[in-house]
């Protein structure tokens, strides 16, 4: 997870933002275009998809994802059960449907690992008439999927876990804030609705078990009609949380489809030294967060408002305890010792992104076979070993784009603003050199350094700071006290 969120409704189009960016993009050697013999097998791919031989488009699946997203990973149809538990249906686009393994998409997908997030434009997995096309499912289009089928009690827990290829149809592109309105107006069909009742379950089973769901608040670039911008913090909304529960739910499914059959590849994350918990209560002291010492984390975090800007910089902190998540593979029954996710405090896997992350398509191959009782392609144990660095690899990638975009955009936006006074919060002070630290500043949504002062830094309190330095080019923006 990267140390702040980023989410774009629209960037300016500036000569000093575009080449800040340009030139990110060829420090981190991102991909440009797909080469023409991509471009080729995609084309071929998409007229001619590997399509399963169960229908399922009868079923009224949905998606909910931001209003521009057009590349779906995932439907969902949510219902009663007649025992008063539910059954969840969740669609997860099957790309291995159009990837040959070996071939040239197959090699330029193990290139890119990831889809790259920048302010002016993404770098896809894979070719738009793919991952926005004939793979994704957009409403009313005939798509194969990997389709989950998970039963759950009335108290959540899950009792039955089903998974096959299928053709599918969605019948509706929703988004967070609209299916937020229809389920607190009441005017939400069933099949929208039980998203609240479930999601709030799931949250009960997870505070339960000792998992945590960090409602991180995205720094989220917005234009204007006259073509300025800024940059503000857009807080999620519960609808945001119950569907992440739906997709934690299918993780963990998937997880114990794995080890169950013996072999797979998990989502791992050890418990977080002492040291950085030490470091995350200072940071809560620092920012008047209540942390009485015999409360867990888990509890704190739970308790916050991601509304607030304190409560939302300490969110945003409390990220840097997800570092040293990997991937763990094995194969013929050997479990490794690791096999948890500290912050979902299960076993758990990534299965539902397969269009924007390369580990997914192996981990729906590997759970449809656990339940055909089949043994795995050949392929995709070949690729089992070489997964983990280059997932380890791409998602650092990932993180430098998502951590240096918010800086550029920062700088871009300051830039004509170096001298002027904004009222800011310190949320960190660096433990040697006291003069130096960190600052929140509310208005507009910029975290950055402070430094040239000749007292300590007053931490966790109000603070009133110069701008001293925003250069796009350096993505640098520094403060001092005014």
């Amino acid at each position: 997870m990267p140390r702040r969120h980023l989410h774009v409704t629209a960037a300016a189009e500036t000569a000093p933002l575009r080449d800040a960016l340009r030139e990110l993009r060829t420090s981190l050697e991102v991909p440009d275009d797909f080469p023409a013999d991509v471009l080729a097998e995609a084309e071929a791919a998409a007229k001619a998809p590997r399509l399963p031989g169960h229908d399922a488009t009868d079923l009224p699946l949905f998606t909910i994802d931001p209003p521009t997203s057009v590349d779906l990973d995932q439907a969902m149809h949510l219902a009663r059960r007649a025992d008063g538990g539910y059954r969840v249906h969740y669609a997860i686009a099957d790309v291995a449907a159009f990837v040959t393994p070996g071939g040239a998409l197959d090699a330029e997908a193990h290139r890119r690992v990831l889809t790259l997030y920048f302010p002016d434009g993404k770098v896809p997995l894979h070719p738009a008439l793919l991952s926005e096309g004939a793979a994704s499912l957009l409403p009313d289009q005939v798509a194969p999927a990997v389709l989950w089928r998970i039963d759950l009690d009335a108290d959540g827990r899950r009792v039955a876990t089903d998974v096959r290829r299928a053709l599918v149809r969605s019948r509706a592109k929703l988004d967070y804030a609209g299916v937020q309105r229809q389920i607190d107006e009441g005017t939400a069909p069933e099949a929208l609705a039980l998203l609240k009742d479930i999601g709030e379950l799931r949250e009960r089973l997870e505070v339960e078990r000792g998992g945590i769901s960090l409602n991180v608040p995205e720094q989220e670039i917005v234009a204007s009609g006259d073509g300025s911008y800024s940059l503000e913090y857009r807080a999620p909304l519960p609808a945001d949380g119950w569907n992440a529960q739906i997709s934690l739910l299918t993780g963990m499914a998937a997880a114990d489809l794995m080890t169950a059959a013996g072999t797979g590849i998990l989502r791992t994350l050890p418990v977080a030294p002492g040291g950085a918990v030490a470091r995350l209560r200072r940071c809560a002291k620092a920012l008047g967060v209540d942390w009485p010492h015999h409360v867990p984390y888990a509890e704190v975090v739970r308790s916050l408002d991601p509304a607030n800007t304190r409560h939302a910089a300490f969110l945003q902190e409390c990220t840097t305890l997800l570092r040293g998540a990997g991937y763990t593979v094995f194969t013929d029954g050997k479990i490794p010792e690791q096999t948890v996710h500290a912050a979902v405090a299960d076993e758990y896997t990534h299965c539902t992104a397969p269009l924007r992350r390369l580990v997914d398509r192996y981990a729906s191959e590997l759970c449809v076979a656990a339940v055909a009782g089949e043994e795995p392609p050949e392929w995709v144990r070949a690729a089992l070993d070489s997964l983990p660095k280059e997932m380890a690899d791409g998602s650092r990638r990932a993180g430098t784009v998502e951590r240096e975009s918010v800086d550029i955009v920062e700088a871009a936006l300051l830039k004509d603003r170096v001298g002027e006074i904004f009222d800011a919060t310190v949320i960190e002070v660096k433990e040697h050199e006291p003069a130096v630290g960190t600052v929140h500043v509310q208005d507009p949504a910029v975290v950055a350094r402070i430094s040239g002062g000749t007292s300590k830094l007053p931490l966790g309190e109000r603070l009133r700071v110069r701008l001293t330095q925003a250069d796009p080019l350096t993505s640098k923006v520094q403060f001092a006290p005014a």
